[in-house]
């Protein structure tokens, strides 16, 4: 049988790890996909960089549209990111009838339903497994491994970065914009770090993973999504002392009222495994009908990890590239004519506990008049800690934990708090979530 012979655009951190494994495993490879791989034409900006040691053979050129018009290419490994040109080269790459590899979350995220009806038309595949959770084999495990439970919910730390800045925060007692300055000089935010900190790049993560777990259209925008810039070391300490640690999770729950879609801090028991989850590493906790709930864990970025789900992606086009169309797995994990669009929860009407921390007058009758209007918007309160002034100073801080309430309560009940004379300051508020079996 013909070797399958891939064009690479893209030849940086990520692209040459790929074509570096791709060479030193070929024959491991081979046997894994039932035929050769080859990278014949890659694409990079500066070509006087050339191509990793063992493959300078490949033919190289900076117009990446070169590569998705060589007739010899049978598919295209997208690895430059963005969407622009990322979606040109994609569709173009399709409606020439090749196949395609991506770890661009974004262009999924934000592009995908256009992409895979596109593919589906021309018999192709487009396999993104890199684009989520870095090595972590995530979309393969829902896609097929989970694919006879109905999925419940899900909870993902699925951006590296944030869990890095917070796990430094709470194991060293540093402040949110000096491990920011940390996380830069180390190479896991980028020079302009809102994509992590603020949550988008964990949105698009989540938007993808909610489609494969419920079946619905790609709608990144409907993604309720909320960074962690607002976090200070008191809420770190104050959590622990609770018995919680906070992560920046991505949720998605599939109930009665529809698909909750959001992205935001979230205090979690400690016991739970998912909390202790530290560093740049990432994990996704599913809870199935049927198996209940499973961790998936690992590196969720970094050049090896990423290439390796890259190539698991290639080996997978390989095994069906001979395969009937109608009989390959679908792109999101339901038939294209079984995806149904059901509404998306909005953030008013998610039912969670909270933390809230104010800053208050120290002096009688404050608590009495923060807990009537609690009691007014039927808030039971879980527990409560008061840090007392030091000398001198005359506000104290005060940290509520409620029961499960919507979101629109808490709403409220904010908004009539911050109203008080006795209270000072924005009052900070972060999501609880137990992440059990129930």
């Amino acid at each position: 049988m013909k070797p399958v012979k891939l064009g690479l655009i893209g030849v940086g951190t990520v692209g040459a790890s790929t074509a570096r494994v791709l060479k030193n495993n070929a024959l491991e490879i081979a046997r894994r996909a039932g035929r050769e791989i080859e990278i014949v034409h890659a694409s990079r900006r500066d070509i006087n960089l050339g191509m990793p040691q063992g493959n300078e053979n490949i033919v190289l050129t900076d117009n990446p549209f070169e590569v998705v018009d060589n007739p010899e290419v049978d598919v295209v490994i997208e690895l430059i990111g963005g969407y622009d040109p990322a979606l040109q080269l994609v569709m173009r790459a399709i409606e020439n009838g090749k196949y395609v590899v991506t770890a661009n979350k974004a262009l999924v995220a934000s592009h995908g339903n256009e992409i895979f009806a596109a593919a589906q038309d021309k018999g192709v595949t487009v396999a993104f497994e890199a684009a989520v959770a870095g090595g972590i084999p995530i979309i393969k495990s829902i896609r097929e491994g989970l694919s006879a439970n109905r999925i419940e919910w899900l909870a993902g730390i699925i951006n590296g970065t944030g869990n890095f800045i917070l796990t430094e925060m709470r194991d060293k007692g540093r402040d949110f914009a000096e491990v920011l300055r940390e996380a830069q000089a180390l190479g896991y935010a980028e020079a302009d770090p809102t994509f992590d900190v603020e949550g988008i790049d964990a949105a698009h993560k989540l938007c993808i993973l909610s489609s494969l777990a419920f079946g619905i259209p790609l709608q990144f925008d409907s993604v309720y999504t909320e960074g962690i810039s607002a976090i200070s070391t008191d809420d770190v300490v104050y959590a622990a002392q609770l018995g919680y640690r906070i992560k920046h999770l991505g949720i998605a729950r599939n109930g009665e009222k529809g698909v909750e879609m959001r992205v935001h801090p979230t205090l979690i028991p400690e016991k739970r495994l998912i909390a202790n989850v530290d560093g740049v590493m990432n994990a996704v906790l599913i809870k199935a009908d049927k198996l209940g709930p499973s961790l998936y864990y690992g590196p969720g970025a970094g050049a090896d990890p990423t290439a390796s789900a890259v190539i698991a992606d290639i080996i997978d086009v390989a095994r069906s590239i001979t395969t009937d169309p109608l009989n390959r797995v679908p792109h999101l994990a339901f038939q294209a004519d079984q995806i149904v669009d059901l509404p998306i929860v909005p953030i008013t009407e998610v039912h969670t506990a909270y933390y809230i921390r104010m800053r208050v007058d120290d002096i009688p009758g404050v608590m009495a008049d923060i807990t009537r209007i609690m009691g007014e918007n039927q808030i039971s309160i879980e527990a409560i800690l008061q840090k007392e002034p030091e000398i001198g100073v005359t506000q104290a801080t005060i940290i509520m934990l409620t029961q499960k309430i919507f979101e629109k309560q808490m709403n409220r009940a904010i908004e009539s708090i911050s109203a008080l004379e006795t209270v000072h300051g924005d009052i900070h508020r972060i999501r609880v979530e137990t992440l059990d079996a129930d």
